[in-house]
């Protein structure tokens, strides 16, 4: 009865933080489809779901844990604490770091506590995901170090219990963060990436903006969008700042070329409002001729142009989640203007990317795990080292494929897939009862 607790706990938890959660994500989509009339309705749809099962990946963990054998849960219960302690400390050190480059920003605002907590809470779902696998190689590495050099693996072993079922709490962990990274890069991590500039900006006395410097075409309608400026509140009819509206003749010359301080959105009437407005009328072979006695504001009727249509290409692809990258490449198909190459990787790797907890499990496991007196220290540097040259290869393939120099899908699985199937090696060997550390040796340059 006791062990049935824990998940009853974290399910009780988990459906309080969905009550809180799951409202605020089902609003933030019906914003989101009233704003975009082209966009994938189904993805989006598909984020309050996520995120209220996210909110009890810990009762499933906690259910995994009451449905164990004795040794699993003895094994869980040496695992956790040291997991919990490694995430703790990796993000302390990494607080710092970024606080100290932060800090001076903060302080024009006079609160800098406040913008602080402001800041980190508002980027918490890119943290986890950037601290995960460290923190599942780090505690595995430590955790399966302890067992080894207490020779508690070697009796586990003489029970008849073998090492699968001794692995299987980490498989488990690496499961659940993976699932957990998963969730979040399908929209909350990517657009946490966002917040630092936003907060910072607004900190430093500066106005918020959502957007700079946005370029759109309308291809149907023969107009191409230039915006200086989006401010946060651009759904709600704040003007847009500093637009330029070119429109093309059918033959694509030149029609006319709007200017105008600011440019804003009636939902309502569907109407443009331009302040401030110059229009010049073009004529092949001849000069521009600007209009003259332009009514101040300028009411434009018929263009179905919205905010949220225009600022879409002026977020960089590393802000946007999953729907937001099919809405863009459903807008922008092969043969358009548009480059594609770094939203297609950015979409591959916010699946690629949690596998990352996975292969970082399969490689810690078998090195960590040692039955000779020589000790863990070369399974472990060799743990560390593969996993960091993982990461690296990751983010160097990334951006490659952001650049246009290699295919998206290879930018982001190519590393995942040679280090995981070096994982799974090690793994099988390990299982086996083979030798790993001397079969490593050998590839490594200026090995006897």
């Amino acid at each position: 009865m006791p062990r049935i607790l824990v998940p009853l706990l974290l399910a009780l938890g988990g459906a309080l933080l969905a009550l809180r959660i799951g409202p605020a994500e089902q609003e933030a989509v019906r914003r989101q489809l009233d704003n975009f009339p082209d966009t994938q309705a189904g993805a989006h749809m598909l984020r309050p779901v996520i995120a209220i099962a996210l909110c009890f990946l810990p009762a499933l963990g906690g259910l995994f844990y009451a449905s164990g054998s004795t040794l699993a849960r003895y094994v869980a219960r040496q695992f956790l604490p040291i997991f919990f302690i490694c995430l703790a400390g990796l993000f302390a050190i990494w607080l710092m770091a970024d606080l100290g480059d932060n800090l001076d920003d903060l302080k024009h605002s006079g609160k800098t506590a406040a913008y602080a907590v402001k800041l980190y809470v508002a980027r918490l779902p890119e943290i986890v995901v950037m601290l995960l696998p460290y923190s599942l190689l780090l505690s595995i590495l430590y955790c399966l170090g302890r067992l080894s050099r207490s020779r508690e693996i070697v009796a586990m072993i003489q029970t008849g219990r073998g090492l699968a079922r001794l692995t299987t709490p980490f498989l488990i962990a690496g499961l659940l963060s993976a699932l957990l990274c998963a969730g979040l890069n399908y929209q909350w991590a990517p657009r946490a990436v966002a917040a630092e500039e936003s907060i910072i900006g607004e900190a430093k006395g500066l106005d918020r903006m959502e957007a700079e410097y946005v370029r759109f075409r309308n291809p149907p309608a023969r107009r191409l969008w230039m915006v200086g400026a989006f401010p946060p509140d651009y759904q709600k009819g704040v003007p847009l700042r500093g637009v330029t509206v070119i429109q093309e003749k059918p033959d694509g010359s030149l029609d006319t070329i709007l200017t105008a301080r600011t440019a804003a959105w009636a939902p309502m009437t569907r109407t443009w409002s331009f302040t401030q407005p110059r229009r010049r009328i073009c004529e092949k072979n001849m000069p521009p001729v600007f209009e003259q006695n332009l009514p101040d504001p300028l009411i434009v009727q018929g263009w179905d142009e919205t905010p949220a249509e225009i600022i879409r290409p002026g977020l960089p692809a590393t802000q946007l989640g999953i729907p937001d990258l099919n809405d863009w490449l459903q807008a922008n198909p092969p043969g358009t203007w548009a480059s594609r190459g770094g939203h297609l990787t950015q979409w591959h790797h916010r699946w690629a990317q949690p596998v990352n907890c996975l292969i970082v499990v399969l490689l810690a496991t078998p090195l960590g795990i040692v039955f000779s007196r020589r000790g863990t220290s070369g399974g472990v540097a060799m743990a560390v080292f593969l996993s960091a040259g993982m990461m690296f290869l990751s983010n160097v393939f990334l951006s490659l494929g952001d650049s246009g120099h290699l295919r998206p899908v290879l930018a982001a699985w190519l590393p995942n897939a040679v280090f995981g199937v070096l994982a799974i090696y090690l793994f099988q060997r390990r299982l086996a009862g083979r030798p790993i550390y001397q079969t490593l040796r050998k590839f490594m340059p200026g090995a006897a």
